[in-house]
């Protein structure tokens, strides 16, 4: 357990500004689906409390504030993580993301290169240790890892965040799983140190699992049921999850992914013509050579017959880790489009998308930004945790998704016929999605609700 020399949290008034601390999950600003979140984060806050601060943990503060001018970056070695922004953050806001980011991130890795390869040393030579030594090392090593992680103490800037925050909202995202432990505990962590503050946390757009690993699942029994509200993104998984944590049904909400809002639009745009691709090479989905030559004949032939065009779809900018696996698909074919720059907006992504009349996609928030405007998915996966996110989605808006595996021997024949069946899609199933995309855009702003009425009772009653 963290030592977290536990005090109460000062009370808060109706005269004091209201402090929103986010954690987004993704501190280095790189992943356009977990930005989509935030977007639409931030501006319901901004709505509801027009004044207040809203604070969002990250490692490049500079960049944060390029894409978010009424945000403020808060790093883990804030030493006054609330201070008012300085006139040279009005002018990084002013510069936005295309100028400030390689900037931003390039300090940042230049920063952090040497604590950085001190770990990955230290992390090598244990696990050659226990080579040696144990039985079991993926079990022992996994294990380990795991308890090491949540051990890890609160960092001082992050810790006084807290301290002067109203609110810790957990936004949604994939990071309480067992493949991304370390996260998972970040955040457990974070909460766990709020909670023992007084501090009101919530978790919204959450996707959770899968979680078997034994030091996961007790932190999180141990945490998740101080947490005031929660918001899932799915139905199949998350709620069993929380409940055998301990969590309460009445705290627990079910609207699907915030990002919803962000690419739904009221009016029924003329079905496009495109084909979209993205695909999602990573250590967490892994696509053999195989897959990838199949996935690029199998596009290039369907564009080909449809005489459509195919788009080139980025999230994951982090290490160009989209764009590595995706260009090849499309690059050098009959008819092909350039990828958006790498610090573009959601906005731009959502109208590459909208243009699309399939999309091949194996990153779970194209398949989102699709799904709302009622476009057909091939969601294309090659483990569990992937499994998961988009059966999750399937059920969320009743259809809409075809999800194929990258490992099966009948991919070409089973992908062909997938592409073919989307193109022709009837428009009562993308009617349909749209309706989906309605009312979980409705239970969305419901649940924001819930995470509002925890912070302003209190501000209200009289001291």
């Amino acid at each position: 357990m963290i030592d977290n020399h536990s005090r109460p949290h000062p009370e808060t008034s109706a005269a004091e500004p209201v402090r929103i601390l986010i954690e987004s999950s993704e501190y280095w600003l790189r992943n356009h689906g977990d930005l989509a979140m935030l977007d639409v984060t931030i501006a319901r806050l901004r709505q509801r409390w027009p004044e207040a601060q809203i604070g969002v943990l990250t490692d490049v503060p500079h960049l944060l504030r390029s894409y978010y001018p009424a945000a403020q970056g808060i790093t883990s070695s804030n030493t006054n993580p609330w201070a008012d922004p300085s006139a040279f953050d009005d002018v990084v806001a002013s510069l936005g993301p295309q100028i400030v980011g390689p900037v931003a991130l390039g300090w940042a890795r230049f920063r952090g290169w040497f604590p950085r390869k001190t770990r990955g040393a230290r992390r090598r030579l244990t696990r050659l240790t226990r080579h040696h030594l144990l039985s079991d090392q993926t079990a022992e090593s996994s294990a380990s890892d795991s308890a090491v992680a949540a051990q890890r103490p609160i960092r001082p800037g992050t810790a006084a965040a807290i301290d002067g925050a109203s609110l810790v909202l957990a936004l949604g995202g994939g990071y309480l799983t067992d493949s991304d432990y370390t996260q998972a505990h970040r955040v457990l962590n974070l909460l766990e140190y709020a909670c023992d503050r007084g501090v009101p946390t919530a978790m919204v757009g959450q996707g959770l699992g899968p979680l078997n690993d034994p030091v996961l699942q007790r932190r999180a029994a141990e945490v998740l049921p101080r947490v005031g509200f929660f918001a899932l993104r799915e139905s199949l998984r998350g709620p069993a999850i929380l409940q055998r944590a301990g969590v309460s049904n009445s705290r627990v909400l079910v609207t699907g992914d915030d990002a919803i809002e962000l690419a739904y639009a009221d009016d029924v745009a003329p079905i496009g013509s495109d084909i979209g691709v993205c695909l999602r090479d990573a250590n967490y989905a892994p696509v053999s050579q195989r897959a990838r030559d199949t996935v690029r004949r199998v596009v290039r032939a369907a564009a080909a017959e449809y005489e459509s065009t195919l788009v080139p779809l980025i999230v994951a900018e982090y290490r160009s880790q989209d764009r590595r696996s995706t260009l090849p698909i499309v690059r050098d074919s009959t008819a092909w489009v350039a990828p958006l720059p790498r610090y573009t907006s959601r906005k731009r992504i959502v109208e590459r998308v909208s243009r699309c009349r399939v999309l091949v996609t194996g990153a779970y928030h194209l398949a989102v930004f699709a799904l709302a405007r009622g476009i057909p998915v091939i969601a294309l996966s090659s483990t569990e945790y992937y499994d998961d996110k988009f059966r999750g989605l399937e059920d969320m808006f009743g259809g809409g998704l075809t999800l194929l595996h990258l490992d099966d021997p009948a991919l070409e024949s089973k992908f062909t016929n997938a592409l073919h069946q989307a193109w022709q899609q009837p428009d009562n199933v993308r009617e349909s999605c749209r309706e989906a995309a309605r009312e979980q855009i409705r239970l969305s702003r419901e649940a924001f609700e819930h995470v509002y009425a925890l912070i302003e009772p209190a501000r209200s009653e009289p001291r």
